[in-house]
């Protein structure tokens, strides 16, 4: 079957729905794309043109953002709500094949829960991550540094804090969403000179960056404190930004202690990878389940 129309559906996830889009070929294999902070959806359009001819694409708001629905409390952002909700939208989507994971951002991070989390072993069939770590790898990371302290291993921690100073404004309790509402209107100009793409801002940008405060409130410091053994079930390709401005590639250095399969790709681009470099993004996607398709065959 030739690519389809873009079909829309809401999918439920416990108390709230997710705004959902399906697309492409309807015979290929399904990709599901999360997106990350600030962004919706719409972050993996670009992409999406380079794939759509062969596979059959997931799209969806994740809780609070877009035209999905905003959860009541801080709590409700919580990592195993946002796995909850992702694994929710396979079963939705791909009830009997697994799906192959793409995410960026905060997109990865939640994907990191899922792919470590066993009510989804055996329903994700790969999983391509770029610039959102799994926060307990990360915790593990700065932990095993500062337990063996060598210049090099605190200059890393110490590029990786620096990265990392919006965190400690987002704790703020007041200053944060003002900020938002007073400079939320300058995003797209941020990017342009951040990364050099023009991009447009969304009618929710602003509200999407104010609620998505709580995905920092509700996570990073009892993952930073109370950090997990997280095993990856599922073949892992971490694509690195090497001019990423906050992650820093090094905090990538230990992922083959969770990660059994694993491929990583390091390359000259920034943080909105989806947005400054969509074909390049594309031909590593493709390149990474075709290998893991070939790997099958043989087996």
């Amino acid at each position: 079957m030739l690519k389809s129309a873009i079909e829309y559906r809401r999918i439920r996830s416990g108390e709230l729905e997710l705004a959902t889009w399906i697309q492409g070929n309807a015979d290929g294999p399904t990709l599901l794309m999360v997106h990350g902070y600030p962004d919706d959806h719409r972050v993996w359009d670009k992409v999406i043109e380079h794939l759509a001819a062969d596979y059959r694409i997931v799209t969806y708001d994740t809780r609070g953002s877009g035209q999905s629905d905003k959860p009541e409390t801080t709590r409700d952002f919580r990592l195993e709500y946002l796995a909850g909700d992702l694994a929710n939208v396979v079963d939705a989507v791909s009830p009997d094949q697994p799906v192959h994971l793409i995410a960026h951002d905060w997109g990865s991070i939640q994907s990191w829960e899922a792919v470590t989390s066993p009510r989804l072993k055996g329903r994700i069939a790969s999983f391509t991550s770029m610039s959102g770590p799994c926060l307990d790898h990360a915790a593990h990371w700065m932990r095993d540094r500062f337990k063996r302290p060598t210049p090099a291993s605190l200059l890393a921690v110490g590029g990786q804090l620096i990265r990392s100073w919006y965190i400690m404004l987002f704790h703020l309790p007041l200053l944060a969403p003002t900020l938002w509402r007073l400079s939320g209107k300058f995003w797209p100009a941020f990017i342009r000179l951040t990364e050099g793409v023009d991009t447009d801002l969304r009618p929710t940008q602003i509200r999407d960056g104010i609620r998505g405060i709580a995905l920092y409130r509700a996570n990073f410091l009892d993952r930073l404190f109370r950090p997990g053994e997280r095993i990856a079930h599922a073949p892992v390709q971490v694509i690195v930004p090497m001019k990423d401005l906050f992650v820093s590639p090094k905090i990538s250095d230990d992922l083959g202690k969770w990660v059994p399969r694993l491929t990583r790709r390091n390359i000259a681009s920034g943080h909105w990878l989806p947005l400054k470099d969509p074909a390049l993004l594309a031909s590593h996607i493709r390149e990474f389940i075709e290998a893991l398709a070939k790997e099958e065959h043989h087996e």
